[in-house]
């Protein structure tokens, strides 16, 4: 009897086994949006034991994304959760001697963002600052912990009468998508003494200042500034460094016409590491990063990356301050190298294919990394000797019941000879060898590139049954400077002959069902989904999200007056460009694809003229076509509602034309 119950336990263990390690996986849905938790901002303290970092949820209830503070322990065991305020948190900071974790929030009814202090051994959040007027946007403790380097930006003059005042316009580039009108507010660094709680002013002007970095000595900030005549003509910043005290002089560093920041400190206090444009030009929308090592007084810099010719990023230095981490973007990856500041050698240390955003410098010499890949949204990881050790595991709820599409690299060759790389998004269920319903989902920037991240879109598409490509067309980053600058002045060219290449791989090699093909994008991917769809006419659905088509009439409506001037000219002197470039529009009869139109009613950045010109083209042509305007949204749908909504309408739209 007692070896027969045994057995019937044996068996019930062995059967909710089986049950268990059965249950189904589902496929992505767009309510997820409302599960999906977002990491960043992350920074080891000083002792080299914990990691602060910021976490963004979703409250469905509110619909409204919240963010609060955690900390993670760097050997992995620990996961504590600091804040719990509706009014969310931001720019997590350690004092220097570990004792605190400075924030900034506008909790309590506050007027703007204030500093924070929390003591990590517990308590409440006490409020430090008290800045009552301007708008402080990024801070850095000085080295000693005495003071803190603040960045304020004045704000519109507010007066206590309830109607607005009228909004006065007098500068050349006066839109910026999220903004609004540009006025003549000014940016400007402030030194905060921590006991006396006194505010100095540092710079002053009608320039601006960003990026402050103490010296490791903390008598000098260096920070970034545009001081030529007209700033709003030209996008050359450099690097200064001014004595840590007021009414101090600043002494500009780099000297470079182009676009010098990111100013990051020696260890010795003799160097700075920086990034610069590789164009020397006033403006610079097809270009790359290049690292850069200069004297703390100026001088003639090292280049130490120019002949990689490719973009580098997030300059760190090395302990002993021999060499520097850094970032490169390289076709579809984003991989760690360090650069040896003696002869400019470089060592690719963290490769593969997965994404890196963000690095930290550890205590140790290790580092911390922000990573994704097409499986796994970004979570916190220690990059060792042995490769990279996971710390967070905050997606692992989000990942568990589903079954993601599986992604591969392709390389397609275009019309003209030209080789593309791209990537491929098969559905979690598809059938080996079946041709797919398929929709080509294009990226915006231009200069930007489809990567082994984790890419809810393209994912959400492949769920609902379609194999979906990103086409690195020309004019993306990751391929060099020639495969980048190619497009200037060019639009809706080379890159529509890359994807109708993809296009046409996909269907040769038995993935896409040529007769149920779509394609879509948002921003320069809603633009080239126009100029795709007025090119070529297989496409049986298309939704082109903040899009244009009429060129000639964006001038002085968008917030791209720099780069009309520089890369077309004024309309009154090339208008047949414009016009040339405005082909969308100017042949929409020629478009016979069932075109969705979605756009934020408040987008300064592809304003919604762009969309609504197209619909009606459509719409007075009789072709099937529909707008949708997401209210009080800008150029990036933050709303968690309307970004299930526009998944939920991308969706529909595609399976009324290709299913």
């Amino acid at each position: 009897m007692k070896n027969s119950l045994l057995l019937f336990a044996a068996l019930l263990m062995v059967c909710g086994g089986l049950t268990a390690q059965s249950t189904p996986k589902r496929p992505l849905k767009p309510s997820d949006v409302y599960r999906l938790q977002t990491l960043g901002d992350p920074h080891i303290s000083p002792d080299g034991k914990w990691v602060a970092y910021t976490l963004s949820s979703v409250d469905s209830a509110k619909n409204k994304r919240n963010t609060d503070l955690w900390m993670q322990s760097w050997d992995g065991k620990e996961s504590i959760q600091l804040t719990f305020s509706p009014d969310g948190e931001s720019q997590p900071r350690w004092s220097p001697d570990g004792k605190y974790l400075s924030f900034t929030s506008s909790r309590n009814g506050l007027t703007g963002s204030q500093i924070w202090l929390m003591d990590r051994r517990g308590g409440e959040a006490r409020v430090l600052t008290d800045l009552k007027k301007g708008d402080l946007s990024d801070y850095e403790w000085s080295p000693d912990g005495k003071k803190i380097a603040l960045v304020i930006s004045s704000l519109p003059d507010t007066s206590k009468s309830k109607t607005p005042k009228p909004i006065v316009i007098d500068r050349f580039r006066f839109k910026q998508d999220v903004e609004g009108y540009l006025t003549q507010k000014t940016t400007h660094l402030y030194l905060y003494d921590v006991a006396s709680k006194k505010l100095d002013t540092l710079t002053k002007g009608k320039y601006n200042e960003s990026s402050p970095k103490w010296s490791p000595d903390g008598t000098q900030i260096a920070f970034v500034s545009n001081r030529t005549a007209d700033p709003d003509r030209n996008g050359n910043t450099d690097i200064w460094v001014i004595d840590a005290k007021p009414n101090a002089v600043m002494k500009q560093i780099t000297t470079w016409t182009g676009r010098d920041s990111g100013p990051e400190w020696s260890p010795d206090g003799k160097q700075l590491a920086y990034v610069r444009s590789t164009s020397s030009e006033n403006y610079f929308m097809y270009d790359q990063s290049v690292l850069c090592v200069v004297a703390k007084d100026g001088g003639e810099p090292k280049l130490l990356s120019l002949a990689l010719d490719r973009p580098v990023s997030s300059p760190l230095w090395t302990n002993d301050g021999k060499a520097l981490h850094a970032l490169v973007s390289d076709d579809r990856t984003r991989y760690v190298a360090q650069f040896t500041v003696a002869d400019g050698k470089m060592t690719k240390t963290l490769t593969g294919n997965q994404s890196i955003a963000t690095l930290e410098r550890h205590p140790s010499g290790s580092l911390l990394a922000v990573m994704s890949n097409p499986q796994t949204p970004a979570e916190l990881y220690a990059a060792e000797a042995g490769g990279l050790r996971r710390l967070t595991k905050h997606q692992e709820a989000f990942l568990a019941p589903l079954a993601l599409a599986t992604v591969e690299g392709f390389t397609s060759k275009s019309k003209d000879g030209a080789t593309v790389s791209n990537l491929l998004y098969r559905p979690a269920n598809a059938v080996p060898g079946a041709k797919l319903p398929t929709i080509l989902f294009i990226h915006g920037g231009p200069v930007a590139q489809d990567e082994f991240s984790f890419d809810l879109s393209r994912q959400m598409l492949s769920a609902a049954g379609y194999a979906v490509a990103g086409v690195n067309y020309r004019g993306s980053n990751g391929r060099g400077l020639a495969y980048s600058k190619v497009i200037s002045a060019d639009w809706g060219n080379k890159e529509v002959l890359d994807i109708l290449g993809a296009t046409d791989y996909l269907v040769q090699n038995g993935i896409a069902d040529p007769e149920k093909l779509g394609i879509g994008g948002w921003s320069y991917g809603g633009i080239l989904t126009n100029y795709t769809i007025a090119t070529d006419t297989r496409f049986k659905a298309a939704s082109s999200g903040a899009g244009v088509a009429m060129i000639s009439s964006l001038y002085g409506v968008d917030q791209y007056i720099m780069q009309y001037e520089n890369e077309l000219g004024s309309p009154w002197k090339n208008f047949d460009k414009y016009v040339a470039l405005s082909y969308p529009f100017l042949k929409a009869d020629r478009i016979k694809t069932p075109t969705q139109f979605m756009v934020g009613e408040s987008d300064f950045n592809v304003p919604s003229v762009g969309s609504e010109q197209m619909y009606q083209a459509l719409r007075s042509l009789g072709t099937p076509t529909e707008l949708i305007i997401y209210p009080g949204q800008f150029h990036g749908i933050t709303n968690p509602a309307f970004q299930i909504d526009r998944f939920e309408r991308y969706i529909k739209w595609f399976n009324r034309y290709l299913k």
